[in-house]
């Protein structure tokens, strides 16, 4: 189904079976097949590929080289249908490319709204990404990483398959991301080791200069203290009972994880 409205370029492809909204744009060259959901005001500039059973929110904007809803790269993978939802107002840029799920784990790979997708990034099968997330050219996500709302990762950085990374943490460029890291957290280099907290994101998201104070004492506490850090962070929760973003800190800490947490020292357990 085709809306009146959809401007389709006479060069394009577009499957019969594709749905596609009010006001899209389809320029010269894309390539949009059959089980495509593309919703109103989405727009494919050109030579743009979306494939598989992939939904694309409404306003998400796509550029040149991009291919989006290709099979996993997983050496796991079926011909069984998996899918690929990308949420609203997403801006894909060139050269992008993500995958569907794996029927083993769940068959799903999702995208929140409001991201920003440099050129290159790849986001592979079964990764689950939130909301205002950017990442940066030639970022490389593995299968099933989870990336949290707002969240920041620089140029060239890689994510190890499996890892989880926190609410509004920062990814310095060319870092390789190992293990999990923490909401607000910081993390550099190859091996990545956590730096510190996002500061200067949590002022710029509003955070007032107590709170910060207070995240940055827990984090002292968590990563210094003299025990292992899963240790630590439960031993401090009752101090911090109102202030929320520690507590999400030490939930995140708590959590279920098939990897170990990232920290200042290499050598510290978890």
């Amino acid at each position: 189904m085709i809306a009146t409205t959809a401007r389709i370029h006479p060069m394009a492809v577009v499957e019969e079976g594709a749905v596609v909204g009010e006001n899209v744009v389809i320029g010269p060259f894309c390539h949009v097949g059959a089980k495509v959901v593309l919703a109103d005001e989405v727009s494919l500039l050109s030579h743009v590929v979306v494939t598989g059973r992939t939904s694309v929110g409404r306003g998400t904007k796509i550029f040149p080289g991009a291919v989006i809803g290709g099979d996993s790269q997983s050496v796991h993978h079926s011909a069984v249908d998996t899918r690929l939802i990308i949420g609203e107002m997403c801006t894909i840029r060139e050269g992008v490319t993500m995958n569907t799920g794996t029927v083993e784990h769940g068959g799903v790979t999702s995208v929140g709204n409001n991201n920003l997708f440099l050129a290159y990034a790849h986001v592979a099968h079964d990764c689950m990404l939130g909301n205002n997330i950017i990442l940066s050219n030639n970022v490389m996500l593995a299968g099933h990483v989870v990336v949290e709302d707002r969240a920041i990762l620089g140029g060239g950085s890689a994510v190890h398959q499996f890892t989880r990374i926190g609410r509004q943490a920062f990814i310095g460029g060319l870092s390789a991301v190992s293990y999990d890291v923490i909401p607000y957290g910081m993390l550099n280099g190859n091996p990545g080791v956590l730096s510190g907290l996002n500061v200067v994101g949590m002022s710029r998201a509003g955070f007032e200069k107590a709170t910060i104070h207070q995240v940055r004492r827990a984090y002292k506490q968590i990563f210094e203290g003299p025990d292992a850090i899963r240790v630590n962070a439960a031993a401090i929760r009752a101090d911090y009972a109102d202030c929320a973003p520690v507590i999400e800190i030490l939930d995140f800490i708590a959590s279920d994880s098939d990897r170990a947490l990232s920290s200042p020292s290499r050598g510290k357990k978890g």
